[in-house]
């Protein structure tokens, strides 16, 4: 099955939210993207409940520098306050990532159909994805296009490794586990030559249960487009 892509996603500003940052309002990024911020640049590529995204490795192509920012975040209930929140500037990066068919979604197997979900995957990301591309929030737009991974210069590529302690990895859905749960992951991120290689979800040790949580269902017939339909719309 062919599942791997790679490609280049760029943007003038990047929030990875540090969680321990979220609670007072005042957000503050990691230095490094986080596995779940990339995993929803890949949704918004393109993205099936039939399918799930792994994202392999990630290289840092140019410096770590921040910016501190006045915003006005919305109050819940109508309104705005004022925030201040500390972003990346001027950031790019190559990624390289897969899919793998989502085997907790035993309805949708019709639509494991070798080679269509690639090639729409190639397509879209060739247009710049399906949907808009966000590096962590919405206010921080983002581009994509297809590169090569490990082709030109990255400003770490002299550097043999930096650590970033333990980071956030992503979020465990209970339609992708099987579980009726929803939990965080955790990693000790180290940077090895400007590249960032991921562990699979299921190997991060560190994990912190948050809530229940029920999996949406789809049908195949009503909530999926038939192969036939969905080439026809793009």
């Amino acid at each position: 099955m062919r599942n791997s892509i790679s490609f280049r996603v760029w943007g003038r500003y990047a929030l990875f939210t540090d969680p321990i940052t979220k609670t007072g309002g005042e957000k503050c990024t990691y230095h490094i993207p986080t596995y779940e911020a990339i995993k929803g640049v890949l949704k918004s590529i393109y993205w099936k409940p039939t399918l799930i995204w792994h994202v392999d490795k990630v290289r840092i192509m140019k410096p770590l520098r921040t910016q501190t920012k006045g915003t006005k975040p919305l109050i819940w209930g109508g309104g705005n306050s004022l925030a201040i929140y500390t972003f990346l500037h001027d950031v790019e990066y190559q990624v390289q990532a897969h899919f793998e068919w989502n085997e907790h979604r035993s309805e949708l197997a019709p639509d494991r159909i070798d080679g269509k979900h690639f090639n729409i995957a190639k397509r879209m990301l060739e247009k710049g994805g399906r949907q808009d591309i966000f590096l962590g929030v919405r206010d921080c737009q983002a581009y994509v296009e297809p590169c090569p991974f490990g082709s030109g210069e990255g400003a770490y590529d002299a550097i043999e490794e930096l650590s970033f302690g333990l980071m956030f990895h992503g979020f465990d859905y209970p339609d992708e586990t099987g579980r009726n749960e929803l939990t965080t992951r955790f990693w000790h991120a180290t940077m090895l030559r400007g590249i960032l290689d991921f562990p699979r979800p299921e190997e991060c040790k560190v994990k912190r249960f948050v809530r229940e949580m029920i999996p949406k269902d789809f049908d195949l017939d009503k909530s999926i487009l038939p192969a036939e339909k969905e080439e026809i719309l793009l």
